[in-house]
């Protein structure tokens, strides 16, 4: 039984925990004595610099897609309804993270985590290439064709990068939330520039100048990754965990590979009968489908886990904390990830974007929420070690709640914005302020979760599904994008009463479930008593 419970694809060791005798000659691990980075590991600035141009290219291009898709065809759009467009921006979304849980699981059982970011950012940069190439060919195949190599290449880049940010700090403690959270900071880099860059570039000169900007920095990003990572990373992550019998070791690789050929040759036969008019795809119809399929499979993947996935009595109540982790994670970015949907179309169509002779692009708000992220993560770096200092221990869930409320406030914001507009019968522009304040307290809602939940999944984890609860994690990312995505075209200057209803239900799911996740904080508390000392 032991040999069929270690060939399943949910169950298997994480490949970062390699031993060190099993790494090739001259390499080492780095460990808690390493302080080269800002008092961090020197391996923190490889994974730092790659996510922060990975992060460009993808925050880059986003908020672009709704615009681009919804713009008229005489100026260069696709002339897509913005429910439609919408959506499609809510199912790559929700695909970009989805998947991380088979990226998770092929970096384990076959490429190990640094070939995995290593061919992800490489599939990432074709996928931009054939973007930049769609308007060329005046084609509309390249452009979505690019976008799936982009899903894929973000599955394996982007779960394992993070992965082996966590084994980074063998030691555990404080100095790894700060750590996770400087690794944040990264990431708001590259998305506040990629945005200020590819949108002005995209809005103001051609929607694929944009396009190429992006693409130009995930370029970047992968030959960093490629220059420094065995200089600064040490054998941390460069060889999948191997089962001691080399029979099923054989048997995991085949299965691995069997399910990656029938997955891509499903989604070609896709492709191929959708750019051939075989088959017309509802992007609405599909995304509530996708949903819907998302839910089941998370709730299977966790029933395994529980019941079939050889874990101890401790092991499975850290487990219960994921899951409820995940369900208000859920929750959380269903509300912030209307970031390139609503949030950015009501920029568009509703503020007022005139800075002197000046039209600020749409997408420039969005970068709002990264500079805010830039200057307030070491701040709540600090305060998180400050607080352990004192003696003061905020628990995962306390703090999750204090995001899911302070989010609440941001959308609360844009109740009153949306009714302005409503009042005037659509004629007026609002103040951009209201924007900016929305995203303030967004992004404090996020310093809040993001971060520590990135933490606590490797925390949490058992060892031998670190790489699988890291893709978990990020399947709640991508339900928050598709629901977003769903609702986002809701912003409509010809049905103006959807968006004070809108942002109305988006502000009472947030409260609501901060207010239940406080009433939980204590109980979960007492769940997580057995995390071991290293880890919390």
């Amino acid at each position: 039984m032991a040999n069929d419970k270690n060939d399943s694809m949910f169950d298997q060791p994480q490949a970062a925990t390699v031993a060190a005798d099993q790494a090739p000659p001259g390499m080492h691990r780095t460990g808690a004595g390493d302080t080269s980075f800002f008092g961090h590991p020197r391996g923190l600035s490889t994974l730092f610099f790659t996510e922060m141009w990975e992060r460009f290219s993808y925050y880059g291009l986003r908020p672009l897609l709704v615009l681009f898709m919804s713009a008229a065809l005489f100026d260069g759009g696709f002339g897509f309804d913005r429910g439609q467009a919408s959506a499609i921006v809510g199912i790559y979304g929700a695909c970009v993270y989805l998947a991380s849980l088979p990226g998770g699981w092929v970096a384990d059982r076959l490429l190990g985590l640094r070939r995995a970011i290593f061919w992800g950012a490489l599939l990432i940069s074709l996928g931009h290439i054939s973007i930049g190439v769609s308007s060329f060919l005046n084609s509309r195949m390249p452009f979505f064709i690019g976008l799936i190599l982009i899903v894929l290449g973000t599955g394996l880049l982007k779960p394992n990068i993070s992965a082996i940010v966590g084994d980074l700090y063998p030691e555990g403690g404080a100095r790894r939330d700060a750590g996770f959270s400087i690794f944040y900071m990264g990431i708001n880099i590259g998305a506040f520039a990629g945005q200020l860059i590819t949108g002005f570039l995209g809005e103001q000169v051609g929607w694929h100048w944009g396009f190429s900007a992006a693409g130009l920095g995930m370029l970047i990003g992968l030959l960093t990754f490629t220059a420094r990572a065995n200089k600064t990373l040490g054998d941390i992550g460069t060889s999948p965990s191997r089962h001691p019998d080399p029979a099923v070791q054989s048997r995991q690789e085949r299965n691995v590979k069997l399910a990656l050929g029938l997955g891509l040759g499903l989604l070609t036969i896709v492709v191929i009968l959708a750019g051939t008019g075989a088959i017309t795809i509802d992007p609405q119809a599909v995304g509530a489908r996708l949903r819907d399929v998302m839910l089941v499979m998370v709730a299977a993947f966790f029933l395994y886990v529980f019941f079939a996935g050889g874990l101890n009595v401790e092991e499975k109540k850290r487990v219960g904390v994921i899951l409820i982790l995940f369900i208000f994670a859920m929750i959380f970015w269903s509300a912030f990830e209307q970031a390139p949907t609503s949030l950015n179309l009501f920029a568009r169509d509703f503020t007022d974007r005139q800075l002197g002779g000046f039209e600020i692009p749409a997408t420039w708000f969005q970068s709002v929420n990264s500079l805010f992220v830039i200057l307030l993560a070491p701040v709540f770096a600090a305060m998180w070690v400050g607080f352990q200092r004192r003696g003061i221990d905020l628990s995962s869930p306390a703090k999750f709640a204090s995001g899911l409320a302070m989010a609440g406030i941001g959308f609360v914001l844009m109740i009153f914005a949306a009714n302005r507009v409503v009042a005037s019968g659509g004629t007026m522009l609002v103040s951009p302020w209201w924007l900016v304040g929305s995203y303030f307290f967004q992004t404090v809602g996020e310093l809040s979760l993001s971060p520590v939940g990135l933490s606590s999944m490797t925390k949490l984890s058992p060892r031998k599904y670190v790489g699988q609860m890291m893709g978990i994690w990020f399947t709640a990312s991508a339900l928050g994008n598709l629901i977003a995505g769903l609702v986002g075209g809701h912003v409509d200057p010809e049905n103006l009463e959807q968006m004070p209803t809108l942002f109305t239900n988006t502000t009472i799911s947030l409260f609501v479930a901060a207010a239940v996740l406080a009433l939980l904080a204590i109980p979960i508390r007492r769940m997580m008593r057995s995390v071991p000392a290293a880890n919390q």
